[in-house]
């Protein structure tokens, strides 16, 4: 499980946006958003963090690996 502190999420829109971006390098990844704690957390055994901050930086938003 990876942990991505993201800027610039508001809506449902944002949700949708970075979870089909990360499915589609990993189809069976789960994607957890939480507007409220501008936060992406990424299950996948397939994806790298930096192949997980590409996708959602290729969507238009600021991340970065928490911790």
């Amino acid at each position: 499980m990876q942990v991505f502190n993201v800027q610039g999420m508001s809506c449902a829109h944002c949700v949708r946006a970075i979870t089909q971006a990360v499915q589609a390098l990993d189809s069976t990844a789960e994607v957890r958003v939480d507007l409220a704690a501008k936060e992406v957390v990424v299950s996948s055994s397939r994806l790298s963090a930096e192949q997980v901050l590409g996708a959602i930086s290729e969507e238009g938003y600021e991340a970065k690996l928490a911790g």
